[in-house]
């Protein structure tokens, strides 16, 4: 594992270090709406997806300190995951889980039956592969249940039209929704961004975004082996393909985008990029079957005409770099010292980071020090008190940006905001009607192999 890897601040690492650190912060709960907390004041909560990311969102929701909470339900369609998750968890929380044997459930219909175990203002967790998310928003929705989910929230441009429309909904019917764009809530980079809106570094005339380590997660894939469908291949190693993630541009790179154009306070309105399929080989010989690039390069351009580059690579033996910054007309920010949103952020006068130009650097009290945890507190906080809470356009907005960026590299055309967002390349259709037996949006040839993207062959799609 590169340094790079075992310093950025994943939720991974957050996971190993939630026994030792003490990451929680105290709300008052103010009076609590019947619809939010039922006469128990305890809140139940359904998580859907229990894998690493879900099983970690499932231990901060449960490690929120200000009312009662009881996981009561949980889904996914991998049986071994499901039971790997309820252990870690029973073992963190036992007097907060409270899944029984018939309240475990599998397969693709188990969104559904997860939810069923809820009332409104329960809060239903969301970490399938993103693909996913669309379908079951719209349940929770309907159900009238809060939700938090994980990054990213779309794919292409068809189903974010879809979540803007259920955010939109959400707001309606007053449900509180978190996404899991930890740099927000990161109390640095939350001081950064009003210093930078105050114009502490002056405007804002360049970004530039980097996370360049070793090959990572289900970055690449080989052929699929026997004893497994495609489909449930394919969302096992959702990094692998696009339809199900977002590829490993979106799902790798988004956290710096986001915090990025919070920064700027502005949305890119179009991209262009490059990128290459470099070491396609195991040191068995055998080719990779994912759709990934190695490498990715990014430049975006904000409406005032100021630029945001955004690098991506998945090499082994080459400079690790993670990190953020944003450049002004006065002075220099570092937005992300190391990883998506590690601390201290940072401003100097001038464009030279050195110490005797510093203007001011992030100092935050241990208990909120933890982004993820500080998210958790925040929804609940929220749910507890009845404020408005809704997260999902910023989340789409964000995924949409992302796959700007994206889609520039594997097209190798231009593309602009607009036509990413009104495009009618859904890139798995259909996806509330699959079940086990279902074909895997994307289909291997002969030798096992994918679509990859073909810059400058197709121009109107990403394969």
């Amino acid at each position: 594992m590169s340094d790079i890897t075992k310093k950025s601040t994943s939720r991974r690492e957050f996971l190993k270090n939630t026994g030792r650190i003490a990451a929680t912060s105290a709300f008052m709960a103010a009076a609590v709406p019947r619809m939010y907390a039922a006469e128990s004041n305890t809140i139940k909560v359904a998580l859907v997806g229990c894998g690493g990311r879900g099983t970690g969102a499932a231990d901060n929701a449960l490690s929120v300190k200000n009312g009662p909470m009881k996981l009561v339900a949980m889904g996914d369609v991998f049986e071994n995951r499901l039971k790997s998750s309820y252990s870690n968890l029973k073992r963190r929380h036992a007097d907060k889980v409270d899944v029984t044997e018939d309240h475990r459930f599998v397969g693709f219909d188990a969104y559904k039956k997860a939810m069923d175990c809820l009332g409104p203002g329960d809060v239903a967790i969301f970490a399938t592969p993103p693909a996913f998310r669309w379908v079951h928003f719209t349940y929770a929705v309907k159900k009238r249940l809060n939700v938090f989910m994980e990054k990213p929230v779309t794919v292409d441009g068809p189903t974010s039209r879809r979540m803007f429309k259920l955010g939109k909904e959400a707001t309606a019917k007053n449900l509180k929704v978190g996404v899991g764009l930890m740099s927000r809530h990161s109390r640095a980079l939350q001081e950064l961004q009003k210093r930078i809106q105050d114009g502490e570094i002056g405007d804002i005339i360049l970004q530039r975004g980097y996370r360049m380590h070793g090959p990572a997660a289900f970055f690449r894939s080989l052929p699929k082996p026997p004893g497994i469908s495609d489909l449930l291949y394919q969302i096992q190693r959702f990094h692998s393909f696009i339809w199900a993630s977002g590829g490993n541009f979106s799902d790798f790179n988004i956290h710096i985008i986001d915090h990025l154009c919070w920064m700027k306070n502005a949305w890119p309105i179009k991209a262009q990029a490059v990128g290459g399929r470099h070491y396609r080989k195991s040191p068995e010989g055998i080719t990779y079957v994912d759709q990934n690039f190695d490498t990715y390069s990014v430049e975006y351009t904000y409406a005032d005409g100021s630029k945001f580059f955004m690098d991506g690579r998945c090499i082994s033996g080459c400079t690790n770099i993670y990190s953020s910054y944003a450049h002004g007309t006065k002075g220099i920010a570092i937005v992300s010292k190391n990883g998506d949103c590690g601390r201290p952020s940072s401003t100097y006068r001038g464009q030279k980071m050195d110490k005797s130009n510093m203007i001011w650097q992030s100092n935050i009290r241990p208990e909120e020090r933890n982004p993820y945890q500080n998210e958790w507190n925040d929804l609940m906080e929220a749910i507890r008190s009845d404020k408005p809470y809704n997260e999902t356009e910023n989340g789409v907005n964000t995924s949409l940006v992302t796959s700007l960026g994206r889609m520039a590299a594997h097209t190798g055309q231009e593309t602009t905001y607009d036509q990413i967002l009104n495009s009618d390349h859904e890139m798995a259709p259909g996806l509330d009607k699959f079940t086990m037996d279902s074909p895997a949006p994307l289909q291997p040839d002969a030798d096992g192999r994918y679509p990859v993207p073909q810059p400058g062959i197709v121009k109107d799609r990403e394969y």
